[in-house]
C-alpha cells in the first residue's frame, strides 16, 4: 500500500475533521485494504463478513447484515419486517428525512407523531399512540444525537397495539438501553456508517441488527437482488434464482476494510466525543442565549449515552449560523423543516404550521456545534468564546 498524507484542515473549526484520527488509523487501515487487493473480491467479500462479524459481537446482535448506506439499510429493514403498500408507520416528525422516505421508499406511509417536551428529542409515545389506525403495522422511534428514545414507553405501545417496533438507530452506534445496545430492543434496527458518524466510514455504508433469523435472512436477501444464492435449477442449470424483487444494497469491501480499523478505537472515540460534550456544556449551561444544551432523561432505567452531535438551543439561531461562520467555525442545522412540512409530504391532509408544535421549536432553535474526536481544547474554547462574543453584541 502506498504511502499518504492527510491534508490539513484550513484554519477555523470546521463542522467535521477527522485528518489526524485518519493519518494515525493509515497504517492499520493499510493492512485491510491490501488484504481486499490481494483478495481480489471489492464487494460482499470477506472483509464484509468481518465487518458483520464485528458488529455483531460489538452490539451483541444475533445477526448483523451489511449494507450499503444507512438508508438502505431502513429500507431493507422495513421490508425485511413485511411492511409494504398499503401500510403505516409512525415515525418522528422531527428527523432526517430518511426517516420518512424509507417508509415511503416500500410503498407504505409515514405518519407522524411530535416529540418528547423532555430534552431528548425522541417520539413522543402519547402523540405515537395518538397516530396509530387500523393501518398503522409498524412504529420507528429515531434515537438522535445522544441517547435512546423512551424505549420502554415505545414498546409497551407496540406490544399493546400488535404492532413492529422498529428503530432507526442509525446515530446510536455505542448507545444502550438497560444494556441492550439501540437497534436490538425491537424487532430490528439499523446503523449508518456515514463519514461524520461515530464510527464513520470514507463513504456511505450501513448495517441492520436483529435478533430474529427470519428478518435477517430476508435482508441478506434483498440486498442482493433478492437472490438466494447458487442453485441447482433443472432448466438452466447453476444459476443465481430470485426469490423477491430486491435491489444491489451490497457494502464494498474497502468500507468494511475502513470500519474494522476504525472500530478499534470505537470505545476511545466514544470517551473523546464524551469528554467535549461535558466541556461544552461547562461552558455553555446557562449562557446568554444558549437556552438548552444536552442532557440525558432518566427514564428509571440505565442508559449509556453516547454524543453523536452537541445540539443546543439558542436565540436568533440563523444568525449566530452566520456570525460563527464569519469565524470559520462550521455549524449545522438539525433540522430546518420537520417531516410535515418537507414538501414531499406537506399537501397530504393535516400537515400544516402547528400540527406538531414541538418538533417545529426545535426546527427553529437548535444547532448542532462542531464535535469530533480530533477537536482541540483551543477548537472548542473558539466556539464558546464566539458564541459568547455573539450574544454579548461583539464582533
Amino acid at each position: 500500500m502506498p504511502t499518504t498524507s492527510i491534508e490539513k484542515s484550513s484554519p477555523g473549526v470546521p463542522f467535521f475533521d477527522q485528518s489526524s484520527s485518519f493519518t494515525e488509523l493509515w497504517p492499520l487501515i493499510g493492512q485491510h485494504i491490501d488484504d481486499v487487493f490481494d483478495r481480489g473480491k471489492f464487494s460482499h467479500g470477506r472483509k464484509v463478513a468481518e465487518l458483520e462479524r464485528a458488529l455483531a459481537e460489538y452490539t451483541g446482535a444475533r445477526h448483523a447484515v451489511a449494507v450499503n448506506s444507512g438508508t438502505d439499510a431502513l429500507v431493507l429493514l422495513l421490508r425485511a419486517a413485511g411492511i409494504g403498500p398499503g401500510d403505516e408507520v409512525v415515525v418522528p416528525a422531527f428527523s432526517f428525512f430518511a426517516s420518512a422516505s424509507a417508509v415511503s421508499l416500500t410503498g407504505a406511509t409515514p405518519v407522524f407523531a411530535d416529540i418528547t417536551a423532555d430534552g431528548d428529542y425522541g417520539m413522543d409515545p402519547a402523540s405515537a399512540e395518538a397516530a396509530v389506525t387500523g393501518r398503522t403495522r409498524a412504529i420507528m422511534p429515531v434515537h438522535l444525537f445522544s441517547q435512546p428514545a423512551d424505549l420502554a414507553a415505545l414498546g409497551a405501545l407496540a406490544e399493546r397495539r400488535g404492532l413492529r417496533l422498529l428503530e432507526d438507530s442509525a446515530e446510536g452506534i455505542g448507545m444502550r438501553w438497560d444494556g441492550t445496545h439501540t437497534g436490538l430492543y425491537g424487532d430490528g434496527g439499523v446503523l449508518s456508517f456515514f463519514p461524520t458518524k461515530t464510527l464513520g466510514a470514507l463513504g456511505d455504508a450501513g448495517m441492520i441488527l436483529t435478533d430474529d433469523p427470519e428478518i435477517a435472512e430476508q435482508a441478506g436477501v434483498l440486498r442482493h437482488h433478492g437472490r438466494m444464492g447458487r442453485t441447482i435449477d433443472h432448466i438452466a442449470g447453476i444459476s443465481n434464482l430470485s426469490g423477491v424483487s430486491g435491489t444491489n444494497s451490497k457494502m464494498d469491501d474497502v468500507q468494511a476494510a475502513v470500519l474494522l480499523a476504525k472500530l478499534t478505537q470505537l470505545d476511545r472515540d466514544i470517551a473523546r466525543r464524551r469528554e467535549l460534550a461535558d466541556a461544552y456544556t461547562e461552558r455553555l449551561a446557562g449562557a446568554d442565549g444558549v437556552l438548552a444544551v444536552p442532557r440525558t432523561v432518566d427514564r428509571g432505567v440505565p442508559v449509556d449515552p453516547v454524543t453523536y452531535v452537541y445540539l443546543v438551543e439558542v436565540e436568533r439561531r440563523d444568525e449566530l449560523v452566520a456570525h460563527l461562520a464569519a469565524r470559520g467555525i462550521g455549524t449545522e442545522t438539525y433540522y430546518p423543516r420537520p417531516l410535515h412540512l418537507q414538501p414531499a409530504y406537506a399537501d397530504r391532509p393535516g400537515h400544516r404550521p402547528g400540527a406538531f408544535p414541538r418538533a417545529e421549536a426545535a426546527c427553529a432553535r437548535t444547532l448542532a456545534l462542531p464535535l469530533y474526536p480530533d477537536l482541540t481544547e483551543a477548537g472548542l474554547d473558539a466556539v464558546c468564546t464566539a458564541i459568547s462574543d455573539f450574544y454579548a453584541g461583539r464582533q
